[in-house]
């Protein structure tokens, strides 16, 4: 079978599952597998795969008609210009993180210390470290297996960050910081069983926020003065709902200035506040 034979068949099988962007998907499992470009495997009508090859394609392509993320078979996810390792222990970085994650290299130009909480596969803290030589980033998270990945991808780019395990600030208790940021879970339990097929096979514990979503915001609001250096700030994601919520939450912990700031397609997605 050719590459794009191969392609066309899948395709038209994840199509029939209603996993989205089908062919894409399709070309990019066989890129994965052969080294080439997905482009080029598309167009190739001459190229014979071999049993060994295809085998193991099929194997990867039954995972993603279990709707097995994408990115968890390619183990790969594109943030803030790094590749990162990612599997079913960590979330999925998504792009709406990347521009939290760019206020926050933004305010560490004059900061020095920085905590990444709920660092999930460390894409946050990582891209802080390589962005902004000098800074002394922590990232910390409730689960070993979420440190671990983050381990590996600091090694992996190279990232110089000091790793942190406990239940929120129970991880860095003593440490005070300039700049805490964070995506923590904000899905409100009911929502979690009724998500998309492909996030329902993401960890639990890093969608769940709680019965309104707002579990972690509330802790974080409380706590995160007393790990706060004068004049720190702290930078979350939100639901495309919350953040009136969230920055009314952190104000009544004692933040002076708040700002909330929209996504790409223009959902307040990101609540900015200063001690």
């Amino acid at each position: 079978m050719t590459p794009q034979a191969l392609i066309r068949e899948t395709t038209a099988l994840f199509q029939a599952a209603g996993i989205p962007d089908p062919a894409w998907d399709s070309a990019l499992l066989l890129a994965h597998l052969t080294g080439k470009p997905a482009l080029n495997l598309r167009l190739d009508m001459d190229t014979q795969l071999d049993e060994a090859l295809l085998t193991r394609f099929y194997a990867l392509r039954d995972q993603r008609l279990q709707r097995v993320p994408l990115q968890y078979l390619l183990h790969q996810q594109s943030f803030m210009g790094h590749d990162f390792y990612v599997d079913s222990r960590v979330l999925i970085p998504r792009p709406e993180t990347e521009l939290l994650t760019e206020l926050a290299i933004a305010e560490m130009q004059h900061r020095r210390t920085a905590l990444d909480l709920c660092c999930g596969s460390g894409c946050i803290g990582i891209s802080l470290a390589l962005a902004v030589p000098g800074a002394d980033v922590h990232s910390a998270d409730l689960s070993p297996d979420a440190l671990a990945v983050t381990r590996r991808n600091a090694e992996t780019l190279g990232a110089q960050i000091t790793l942190h395990q406990g239940d929120l600030f129970a991880a860095v208790e003593g440490l005070r910081f300039d700049l805490i940021i964070s995506n923590p879970p904000y899905i409100p339990t009911e929502d979690c069983r009724s998500l998309q097929a492909e996030v329902m096979q993401e960890p639990g514990m890093a969608l769940d926020g709680g019965a309104d979503g707002y579990d972690f915001y509330r802790r974080i609001a409380q706590e995160a003065p007393a790990h706060l250096n004068v004049g720190g700030v702290v930078l979350l994601e939100v639901g495309f709902d919350q953040a009136e919520g969230v920055a009314a939450l952190l104000r009544q912990a004692g933040f002076q200035e708040t700002c909330i700031h929209q996504d790409l397609q223009g959902i307040p997605r990101m609540v900015v506040a200063h001690l």
